[in-house]
């Protein structure tokens, strides 16, 4: 018997305790792409030890706003960590975006960092290092191993709690106390 997962895109993933993995646990992940063939999403609360001047220095990009040179940069998960993306508010009229949901986008061309740098850029904005995937079927199993708790997401949670809040912030909307949660799964 198959059975129809709902699309997770645009909603969060919410590490439970049982995730030991130091990159995934305590983390909050916002989904991107969830299909038979498999999911994609980005850790949105962990920051790197670069801050995004390391990374305009890196691509000769020059910004005279400090402000925006000392914005963190987030560690979205360990696949391709020298691969760059841009979770942002707006759309604008960049190379590689697409629109995940009405008012939040992701960019992952060179162009959005140089409009962000000369204050061009979207208002709200994340840059991440990597992402987090999934293979067919395998974060449907994480799912029901109590791995992941599922939320919904909104641009304030994405873009204006404090990193070390978010994931504090999304388990409080569902509702429950998280030593209420079992150690160990079942099926009924």
């Amino acid at each position: 018997m198959s059975q129809q997962t709902a699309s997770l895109v645009d909603k969060c993933l919410i590490a439970t305790p049982a995730i030991k993995d130091p990159i995934f646990a305590s983390s909050l992940v916002y989904m991107c792409e969830h299909s038979q063939q498999g999911s994609m999403g980005l850790v949105v609360n962990h920051e790197t030890s670069q801050v995004l001047d390391d990374i305009f220095k890196q691509l000769d990009i020059h910004c005279d706003d400090e402000s925006i040179r000392q914005q963190p940069v987030y560690i979205g998960g360990p696949v391709q960590l020298e691969q760059g993306f841009v979770l942002h508010s707006m759309a604008g009229h960049w190379q590689n975006s697409v629109e995940i949901s009405t008012g939040i986008h992701l960019t992952s061309s060179v162009d959005i960092l140089q409009a962000i740098a000369e204050g061009r850029g979207p208002e709200d904005y994340l840059v991440i290092l990597g992402f987090s995937g999934w293979a067919s079927g395998q974060l449907e199993s994480e799912l029901q191993q109590n791995s992941w708790l599922t939320s919904t997401c909104s641009p304030d949670l994405l873009f204006h709690e404090k990193p070390e809040n978010k994931w504090q912030v999304a388990f409080d909307s569902l509702g429950f106390d998280i030593n209420s949660l079992s150690p160990v799964s079942g099926n009924a």
